[in-house]
């Protein structure tokens, strides 16, 4: 099945990263057609990333955003309508990860986490939706949570609790717009072989193998398995699809 999205306008939050889900996701979509614009803290990295896929002959623009910045996130879209004329698209891809047990665990690590991976999509699902309801013509919202969003995982506590809300927010939305044919869902990645985990792992390949062992496919995922369930979703194949999780994770919660 060859997604169309030819016409369409993606935003992508958390795209500065080369070997990320957010830029994985965008030249996914670019390369079905979207036009795209990326943003992240990193405004350098992420400049970097669209003058890469305007380097393949995609169309492509990019600004620094601190996705916690409210204010901000009026000026995002308003730059998107600038370059693109409308935004048809809305990945919520932006988030860090405070693993340590929760005695461990300050205040302030909490609020960080969670105004970082859920304040921000609520934010940006906000403004989105805003926009997509002047043009009228619906659209898709797809917001990144986690494996850690629907199954405990020692040591996640704030992460989990981030992503868990992550999820319930987006089916919450997805009834608010349904009638709009605003459409709400979320992507639930489990182990991906993205720069950080190759950092992490690089430290300690014991755990690496032990990680491995507990994937039914018997290996990590690529950040491309997480951008073609992006690119999926926001295409008109998914036109019926609202409110819903996918997991992509090589069976990793089927146990």
């Amino acid at each position: 099945m060859m997604i169309d999205l030819n016409g369409k306008v993606a935003l992508v939050t958390g795209a500065a990263s080369a070997n990320g889900l957010g830029f994985a996701a965008a030249l996914k979509m670019a390369g079905q057609g979207a036009s795209l614009f990326l943003t992240d803290l990193d405004g350098a990295a992420v400049d970097a990333r669209a003058e890469e896929l305007r380097a393949q002959g995609f169309a492509a623009q990019a600004m620094a955003q601190d996705v916690t910045d409210e204010a901000l996130w009026t000026k995002v879209i308003e730059a998107v309508i600038a370059a693109f004329g409308k935004i048809d698209i809305l990945v919520n891809n932006a988030g860090i990860a405070v693993l340590r047990p929760m005695s461990e665990m300050t205040s302030a690590d909490w609020h960080k986490q969670i105004s970082v991976n859920l304040d921000s999509v609520y934010l940006g699902t906000k403004v989105a939706v805003d926009q997509m309801r002047v043009q009228g013509h619906g659209g898709s919202i797809v917001n990144l949570s986690s494996i850690a969003g629907l199954v405990g995982v020692q040591g996640t506590a704030a992460y989990a609790a981030s992503k868990g809300g992550v999820r319930l927010f987006s089916k919450s939305v997805a009834l608010e717009t349904a009638r709009d044919n605003i459409r709400v869902n979320t992507v639930h990645p489990g182990m991906i072989w993205t720069d950080m985990q190759q950092v992490a792992i690089a430290d300690n390949k014991e755990i690496f193998d032990q990680i491995v062992a507990t994937i039914p496919m018997g290996r990590m995922g690529e950040p491309a398995d997480i951008g073609s369930m992006v690119a999926f979703l926001a295409s008109d194949d998914a036109r019926y699809i609202t409110g819903c999780e996918f997991v992509v994770d090589g069976g990793m919660v089927a146990q």
